[in-house]
């Protein structure tokens, strides 16, 4: 059911999988339960290169060849969703361990799958159908939840998907999002930040398509009751992207590779990565580009920044960069969960260790409402931040340091080595962390991170992994 030899395997590396995820995330946001979650606790608005990387990561982890990888992640996913709960804007209850809820996302993947093969003219055979169907029940089994949830046979999934879709599914805020805010204001990946007149211009032009291309490759019953508005064209158009992007299947393997494409976008010119010197030259190239289109253009596009290391950042840069994680303007407890979230993930933390990471973030939480949430209302906004212009380094702040360090220092002997600091930060060391002995030690480590989130300046290693997208 499982790696290399398995249906999904063969089509993971797919690039028509691009599509096809944008996709199944718009179904999935469609669902009322999964909406809800998403615009409360999802970091997709504001940083969606970052859960793209994780998401294509736990995909792999779920259907490799490791057994003990895959137990651990759908372990790790558990508690994910265990903490995901709430009440959506009508006061209906969402929980992500809904099993109906959970066999929704899994069916969406699925069928997904499956339209993208329809739509670029190569529909799979039944036979092959079935045993990636198969796959799919398989990996919400090792989700540990109880079978019925999904039908047992192909034959009666489709009445299933069929009843959902004309049921269950809603017009709901999370899709208008993802459908027409979040590539109309896509953030540039970090390969890219330095080239906002390239980006913008780039966004400008495929943010409408992408969204077209989505909407009319939805069901149509769901399409016509939802009142989502279909482009003249637009079959034509989705037909042909799915063609053209299926082309790129006869290029060199290593090419379309989902975890190298997003590593490469995540990787930043100024990163101590040996690729960094290679794109730092492309950079300088396409920066002149930019500056040769802004000459010719009308488009209005955002003025080049400055140098990201060492410069000053705003306290509402701060704000809207690194602490309102889901990007609804207010900082609440989802925001700084989403920060446990993705150090938990990239440190790959068992359950003992992440709780105390969760636990020191919430703590942080309670004093953050003490001090800054001068209205009451449950969360900070932009202005009662810049107005209190607090030192963020209290107490709780500090034992967030602290434990993301004993979480960090694997072996236990006070100190970062070299491959403890790539599990966290993704590169090599930088030289400005790193002391003569060429260890990260604890003292340096917690005045570096208390540096950082005090937010008065940019951090070489820290932005990469809490403020850019």
């Amino acid at each position: 059911m499982f790696g290399p030899g398995s249906q999904f395997g063969e089509l993971f590396n797919d690039p028509r999988w691009a599509l096809a995820m944008i996709r199944a995330t718009v179904l999935e946001a469609a669902h009322p339960q999964v909406g809800a979650a998403l615009l409360d606790s999802s970091t997709f608005v504001a940083h969606p290169w970052r859960r793209l990387r994780n998401t294509l990561l736990s995909m792999r982890r779920m259907f490799g060849a490791d057994d003990h990888v895959r137990l651990r992640e759908a372990a790790r996913l558990n508690r994910l969703h265990g903490r995901l709960n709430g009440t959506d804007a009508r006061d209906r209850p969402y929980d992500a361990m809904d099993p109906g809820v959970r066999a929704w996302v899994v069916a969406t993947l699925f069928e997904s799958t499956v339209t993208m093969c329809r739509l670029s003219g190569q529909p799979l055979e039944q036979a092959v159908m079935e045993r990636l169907y198969r796959e799919f029940h398989a990996f919400l089994a090792v989700l540990g939840d109880a079978p019925g949830q999904l039908p047992d046979n192909l034959h009666e999934f489709w009445q299933y998907y069929d009843r959902v879709v004309e049921e269950e599914l809603e017009n709901t805020e999370a899709m208008r999002v993802i459908l027409y805010k979040l590539f109309d204001h896509l953030p540039a990946p970090p390969l890219l930040s330095g080239l906002p007149t390239l980006w913008a211009t780039g966004r400008a032009l495929a943010g409408p398509v992408i969204g077209a291309i989505t909407v009319a490759s939805l069901p149509e019953p769901f399409r016509r009751r939802a009142g989502l508005p279909e482009m003249p064209g637009a079959q034509t158009l989705m037909q042909g992207a799915y063609l053209a992007v299926g082309l790129t299947r006869f290029l060199p393997e290593d090419w379309v590779r989902p975890e190298r494409i997003a590593d490469l976008l995540a990787l930043s010119p100024g990163s101590d990565d040996p690729r960094a010197r290679t794109l730092s030259a492309l950079a300088d190239r396409m920066k002149r580009a930019g500056a040769l289109l802004r000459l010719i253009t009308p488009l209005s596009t955002p003025p080049e920044p400055a140098a990201r290391t060492g410069a000053q950042r705003s306290a509402q840069e701060f704000f809207h960069e690194v602490l309102d994680q889901t990007g609804d303007g207010y900082v609440t407890w989802p925001d700084l969960a989403a920060m446990a979230r993705e150090l938990s993930s990239r440190l790959d933390l068992d359950e003992p260790e992440e709780t105390r990471l969760y636990n020191a973030y919430a703590d942080w939480w309670r004093e953050l409402q003490a001090d800054l949430d001068a209205d009451g209302d449950g969360r900070i906004s932009a202005q009662e931040y810049a107005e209190a212009v607090p030192s963020l380094a209290g107490p709780a702040l500090i034992r967030v340091a602290e434990v993301l360090f004993d979480v960090t220092d694997v072996d236990g002997n006070q100190s970062i080595d070299a491959d403890e600091y790539r599990a966290l930060f993704r590169t090599a060391f930088h030289r400005d962390t790193t002391g003569s002995d060429g260890t990260y030690t604890r003292g340096a480590f917690v005045k570096d991170f208390l540096s950082f989130m005090s937010g008065g300046k940019r951090s070489t290693p820290y932005d990469p992994l809490l403020a850019e997208a």
